[in-house]
């Protein structure tokens, strides 16, 4: 099943019923989807505001990347079944493995939003940051899973090295973005 181009309400039922597949890791990458989509949003609606030109430039990057970057979590809740269904556990590994790089990538365009982006998209910022976290706790769970199943000793610390230090990056971003939004909603 390929649920990149499903309705919503057909990947929420497969997802509700009682299915090996999609499951939460699915639900991770669709999470991140909706930040991805969030942060383009927010810049749709800042891009041609005279006040803006400005950052212009700056923004139309963040609106390709983060269009990129919803592509690729769609193409990820779709990874996530075919990994899930494989039984390989190398693939159900580099799935959300992905999913946790992607997410910390992700929540890097949220910060320049909260200066440069439309004041009444602010809140969409700070929910397309907790998505982003949300995103790659979930996906940080499912490595841990798998990296138990794989027995790999060596692979297991280089990625729970790199995981720790992304986890301190994203919460990082999400709190500080968080505080900014919460400064610019109370001017």
């Amino acid at each position: 099943m390929e649920y990149k181009n499903q309705a919503i309400v057909k990947y929420l039922d497969d997802l509700s019923a009682k299915l090996s597949a999609p499951g939460g890791g699915s639900a991770s990458a669709l999470n991140a989807a909706m930040g991805a989509s969030l942060i383009s949003m927010a810049v749709n609606f800042t891009l041609g505001k005279p006040e803006y030109t400005v950052f212009e430039p700056e923004l139309k990057q963040i609106l390709a990347k983060s269009e990129k970057l919803r592509d690729d979590f769609l193409g990820l809740v779709d990874l996530d079944v075919v990994a899930y269904q494989s039984k390989d556990m190398r693939k159900a590994l580099d799935v959300p493995l992905m999913l946790a790089r992607l997410c910390c990538e992700a929540a890097k365009l949220c910060p320049p939003l909260i200066k440069k982006g439309n004041p009444n998209l602010i809140t969409d910022v700070a929910i397309a940051a907790i998505f982003f976290e949300s995103a790659f706790v979930s996906a940080c769970f499912n490595v841990e899973i798998n990296l138990k199943g794989l027995d790999q000793k060596k692979l297991a610390r280089g990625i729970r090295k790199e995981l720790g230090q992304k986890v301190k990056i994203i919460q990082a971003i999400r709190k500080n973005t968080e505080a900014g939004v919460g400064k610019v909603i109370r001017r």
